[in-house]
């Protein structure tokens, strides 16, 4: 599979604006509109991906360095919904540990994020890849880490 991560810049933000989630997985994951704005104010500890199957833009993620605690984040996990169930999912989310083993913004091994709880196929495709739950809990929302 010819899953790769390419970084959002004027010549593709577009095409991220442009995803779309399944109506009953809006309340799930945050527009690459916003996450895109949030890119900007945290832009010196970010990395905005579009997700890509050859040349085509299927997904849209983002890695962030908190300094504070300190740690990555991937935030804002997508496919798009014509795009789902294909596998691209699990490709890219093995693209993002790749890059963030490379430590491009900081040393920290622990690598963390946040699911809503109803999100059975995120859950599943997240502890399938070794992250697991903290007991930390934000809303609707549960943390899950992975120790590199």
């Amino acid at each position: 599979m010819n899953i790769t991560l390419q970084s959002i810049t004027e010549e593709n933000f577009l095409d991220a604006f442009n995803l779309k989630l399944k109506k009953e997985q809006e309340s799930f994951v945050s527009h690459p509109v916003r996450s895109l704005a949030q890119a900007y104010v945290y832009r010196d500890q970010c990395q905005p991906f579009g997700i890509y199957h050859g040349d085509i833009m299927v997904g849209y993620v983002m890695v962030i360095y908190d300094y504070d605690i300190p740690e990555y984040d991937i935030w804002h996990m997508m496919i798009d919904e014509a795009q789902q169930d294909k596998g691209y999912g699990k490709a890219a989310m093995q693209k993002v540990l790749e890059y963030i083993k490379a430590k491009p913004f900081g040393t920290s091994n622990r690598i963390a994020l946040t699911c809503n709880t109803e999100n059975a196929p995120a859950l599943h495709l997240y502890t399938s890849l070794g992250f697991a739950p903290t007991g930390a809990k934000y809303d609707d929302e549960i943390e899950l880490v992975l120790n590199l």
